[in-house]
């Protein structure tokens, strides 16, 4: 395992292959590290989050992808909780750019936002566990500021996809089906 796919460091993701190595040892790591937390590993739910997204919005590859990447925080610093989408936003910002980047970011105020707007909304047990270490419930001012935010759509859109995205047994693809994409929008970050 190279040194920025080793938990606990944070080190940015430079390759495509550096990537998909650490993609892969989200085979059998979770989003707890005591395994109490969502049904599947990072690895199903990363492909889940990912396939959900290529059905709902086809054309759009940087939501797509930062439905793979989202959680790759969980890997890389196990237990934080409140801070795994900093940590996976900063890892993959170089390679997958800025809009990926700052969906991955998002997706934490985004369940935060759900969560004031629709308070009757379901959550997974564990995503109703770590709201309060993640900022709770949106207040309204929050709520507004973020719906401002030009990318509160797609960054809601992103949340709905993580939620729907942890179902035992699904099958969606193998990981290496997302190379392509990967290289394409790496392809044009400058």
């Amino acid at each position: 395992m190279e040194l920025s796919s080793r938990p606990g460091h944070d080190r940015p993701v430079r390759s495509v292959d550096e990537l998909m190595e650490l993609l892969h040892t989200c085979r059998g790591a979770w989003d707890t590290p005591d395994r109490s937390g969502d049904p599947v590993d990072l690895h199903d739910h990363a492909l889940q989050t990912a396939h959900l997204l290529r059905r709902s919005h086809p054309a759009d590859k940087e939501l797509q992808l930062a439905g793979l990447v989202h959680d790759l925080g969980h890997l890389l610093r196990p237990g934080d909780d409140a801070g795994h989408a900093d940590t996976a936003a900063r890892a993959v910002r170089p390679l997958l750019g800025a809009r990926v980047s700052r969906l991955v970011r998002l997706h934490v105020p985004a369940k935060r936002y759900l969560a004031a707007v629709e308070p009757d909304r379901t959550l997974s047990p564990q995503s109703a566990l770590t709201l309060r270490a993640q900022g709770g419930v949106m207040g309204p001012a929050e709520a507004a500021a973020f719906a401002r935010d030009p990318l509160a759509e797609d960054a809601v859109i992103l949340r709905q996809a993580d939620d729907a995205g942890k179902v035992v047994g699904l099958d969606v693809g193998v990981m290496e089906d997302w190379r392509p994409v990967l290289e394409l929008v790496a392809e044009y970050v400058e």
